[in-house]
């Protein structure tokens, strides 16, 4: 008969081990969502202010060339037409990655100005 020893502790430690991978991967994940879903790697401007509007569009150009209408992805034609009905009074914020092409940030430019719209603000980052 074998006897086991009645001294003998509970082993914690592979609990640990995935309490620590539970949490990195809460963590990672809070990261992501407090970021948002759409990386912009925005310029940088030592005359940047914040903008107080109560109105706004905000259009966003990725990495890509994707265009973005606050936060939901939409092509060119259509984002002309949501400028079109848009109240002149409403701010458009442009938001444009660094890696973006510059014909990217004119086709946007150029919607704006067909439709007389020229309260917009471009977004930088403060250095």
């Amino acid at each position: 008969m074998i006897k086991l020893p009645k001294n003998e502790g509970l082993n914690i430690i592979p609990f640990i081990d995935i309490m620590l991978v539970v949490l990195a991967m809460v963590l990672s994940i809070s990261t992501f969502i407090a970021s948002g879903q759409i990386k912009v790697d925005l310029p940088s401007a030592s005359s940047a202010q914040p903008l107080e509007s109560k109105e706004k569009l905000t259009i966003i150009i990725d990495q890509d060339d994707n265009f973005y209408l606050n936060d939901t992805i939409i092509a060119i034609d259509e984002l002309n037409a949501k400028i079109a009905t848009t109240s002149k009074e409403t701010v458009v914020e442009l938001k444009s990655d660094k890696g973006a092409k510059f014909d990217s940030f004119v086709k946007i430019i150029d919607i704006l100005k067909t439709n007389n719209h020229e309260n917009f603000s471009i977004i930088t980052e403060k250095k």
